[in-house]
């Protein structure tokens, strides 16, 4: 069962509860005017009192056995929305941290007299100008010692990364282990699997 249809059922049952109560409570309050106007009132509706009596408590103790299962289950969504969220943030951060070792390595590069692609620079550039403009100020002193490296673009592999990714291929060219029914046979789709 999910979380939320066990808190809807609980809270389903804890209106009844109430509802239950609400009517026992009322019930009660017509015994005792019945026992205070009634000559010998008390004699003659205690055993029914005592019924009422013990319905009430009985109705008491499933209401807080509700209330400890609806707790239970509110704390639990709170600690299954808390995971979701720290793994929304640890997704960023550590997207965050490959951004940062990259645009460290663009400025590394391009420092050491390196050549970067356009876009590498453009990256350092919009991150921070200081860095980039540092970088190449080490770049320029190189330059005047050495020939300069050629590199290859950082992003350019996470670019073509998602490019690849499919899901609808995928899911449609997944093998499944299953039988046809009789009489029928494959049908050739339009990539030919």
């Amino acid at each position: 069962m999910r979380l939320i249809e066990a808190q809807q059922a609980y809270r389903i049952q804890r209106q009844e509860l109430i509802d239950q109560r609400r009517e026992l409570l009322n019930r009660q309050k017509t015994m005792e005017r019945k026992m205070n106007i009634t000559e010998g009132g008390r004699e003659l509706f205690a055993e029914e009192a005592a019924t009422l009596e013990l319905s009430i408590n009985a109705n008491k103790e499933k209401f807080e056995q509700n209330l400890k299962v609806l707790d239970s289950l509110a704390e639990q969504e709170a600690l299954v929305w808390n995971a979701e969220v720290c793994r929304q943030q640890s997704d960023a951060m550590s997207d965050y941290a490959v951004d940062m070792a990259k645009i460290m390595e663009v400025a590394r590069r391009i420092s050491s007299g390196g050549r970067v692609p356009a876009t590498d620079e453009q990256k350092l550039m919009e991150y921070s100008m200081e860095l980039y403009m540092s970088a190449k100020n080490m770049a320029m002193l190189k330059e005047l010692e050495e020939k300069r490296k050629q590199y290859d673009s950082l992003w350019d592999e996470e670019e073509e990364e998602q490019a690849e990714y499919d899901p609808q291929g995928k899911a449609e060219n997944a093998e499944v282990d299953i039988a046809l029914p009789e009489g029928i046979e494959p049908v050739e789709t339009e990539t030919g699997s």
